[in-house]
């Protein structure tokens, strides 16, 4: 474990086309992990007056393809230095026309869709966490307001993420096979990373910007990595005015139990 706790209590990790958070004034932190390396160095600095911790999910350069992602490691990293709420920003398709492209979503549900994936730290005692409600009510709310103070229309209020092993995309049949259970967005990266800070006792919401529809929604359409990157780059800016109200809102509340469980994170940071 890191002896640099405290060094900030937010964190926020980038998605897809989102390496940098900070303009200028961020000191990177190399925290080694029982996990291995995270992603990349995190990045600590200050955004309107509050200390925040940022590490892009897939590596500096992409190097790391969502079934790849060092998750466990880099969500140890976040929690080693005082990290207690997280903000995740990610691309998504839609499974839905009422969802274009360039929309933001604030997810409140998730179905993993995954398969091979390590998702717990508890790999040799009996700890089960609740799971029911994955997303912190408090950081949604934060995301929500800080998107209708930024983005015209606001963020959508809710929808069901399913997440998928990757890196290919969906078939048109499991696209259709989604919309139909009634979910709403299909992403590559949530899982495990949601039910990881859970262990870890910290707050977690996902801010969802939609690239693209996915291939079931309409005939004759397709994914592509090109056209997610456009979306995704074209966004950005707005993107981080969104995360940099949402820091300064989450900032301001007060601390929030949605995480907690019978476990000892102190004991398994220590154990490990």
């Amino acid at each position: 474990m890191s002896d640099q706790q405290d060094r900030a209590t937010i964190g926020v990790i980038g998605g897809t086309g989102f390496y940098s958070f900070f303009d200028s004034g961020s000191e990177e932190v190399v925290v080694d992990t029982p996990f291995g390396a995270p992603s990349a160095p995190i990045s600590v600095g200050t955004v309107d007056g509050v200390q925040v911790a940022f590490v892009p999910r897939h590596g500096r350069n992409h190097e790391y393809a969502p079934h790849t992602v060092p998750y466990r490691a880099t969500m140890w990293a976040l929690r080693s230095l005082g990290v207690r709420r997280v903000f995740a920003p990610c691309a998504v398709g839609s499974l839905t026309t009422d969802i274009g492209p360039g929309t933001l979503v604030i997810p409140d549900q998730l179905v993993d869709r995954t398969s091979g994936r390590v998702h717990t730290f508890f790999d040799t005692s009996a700890v089960h966490v609740s799971f029911a409600d994955p997303y912190c009510p408090q950081l949604r709310t934060a995301a929500r307001g800080a998107a209708a103070e930024s983005v015209d229309g606001g963020a959508i209020d809710g929808g069901t993420m399913v997440v998928i092993e990757g890196p290919r995309f969906s078939t048109r049949a499991e696209s259709q096979w989604f919309a139909r259970q009634g979910w709403t967005l299909v992403n590559m990266t949530g899982h495990p990373e949601a039910v990881l800070a859970r262990e870890l006792k910290m707050c977690y919401a996902a801010v969802a910007l939609v690239t693209d529809t996915d291939a079931g929604v309409s005939e004759g359409e397709g994914v592509s990595e090109t056209e997610v990157y456009a979306v995704f780059e074209k966004s950005l800016d707005m993107l981080k005015g969104v995360l940099t109200r949402s820091v300064v809102a989450a900032d301001a509340i007060d601390d929030c139990d949605c995480a907690q469980g019978g476990h000892d994170v102190d004991a398994l940071l220590a154990s490990v």
